[in-house]
């Protein structure tokens, strides 16, 4: 596959939305979400094969640190979404180095509407419903990724962008409820855990993620 492909086109009033961590077990339903939407999609991805074809569909290989390779896929976008995950140890501040890339590549075109996941653990020592045992050990055992994930989201919120910060509580396999709950402030009332199709779900532009300037809460009913 060379380096841009485009397979088919699709006709109707979606929009044209950049997508990020497409490959990944967010990303890969919130690709599905947007295509089915009518959204005219131009995905980054290390392995576009990974994505198969579909009409509507744009894939550019690159990887989220490469700043190149953003700008490439935003060129056009109306809006952005944000799936990138953490890889490990070996890129332990991906998801900090990708929103930057990634806000620089919307000053750039004058998009406006950037939604990105993020993690409700990352700042669970804020939250009044965690148990103290939850508050001692998980920043511990999660120190780095947390630290990246919060540092992402420190570029974010410095941008004048319209943006949603969705911040899941623990991930789960499972198929979509389209049954949640969203808080502005700190998760709901014994919302431990969302599946990873439902917080895609949340996310395409025209669908449920529609305040902006906002950091929500979600989690399973």
């Amino acid at each position: 596959m060379p380096d841009s492909a485009t397979f088919g086109g699709r006709s109707g009033t979606g929009v044209r939305l950049a997508l990020l961590g497409a490959t990944g077990r967010i990303g890969g339903h919130v690709l599905t979400w947007a295509l089915d939407a009518g959204h005219r999609v131009h995905a980054l991805a290390r392995d576009p094969e990974a994505l198969g074809q579909a009409a509507g569909l744009s894939v550019t290989r690159g990887d989220a640190l490469d700043p190149g390779a953003v700008a490439d896929v935003i060129a056009v976008a109306e809006a952005v979404i944000s799936a990138v995950g953490p890889r490990g140890a070996k890129t332990p501040d991906l998801l900090a180095v990708a929103a930057s890339n990634i806000v620089a590549a919307m000053a750039n075109t004058g998009a406006r509407r950037l939604i990105s996941v993020s993690a409700a653990g990352a700042y669970v020592t804020g939250d009044p419903r965690a148990s103290q045992l939850v508050k001692m050990i998980l920043p511990r055992v999660l120190a780095r990724p947390f630290a990246d994930v919060r540092a992402m989201e420190d570029v974010v919120i410095q941008t004048g962008l319209d943006w949603t910060l969705v911040r899941a509580t623990r991930l789960v396999n499972g198929p979509l409820t389209a049954r949640y709950r969203v808080s502005p402030d700190h998760p709901p009332p014994g919302g431990t855990k969302i599946s990873r199709a439902d917080v895609a779900h949340w996310c395409p532009p025209g669908g449920q993620a529609d305040p902006s300037r906002s950091r929500l809460r979600c989690s399973r009913i």
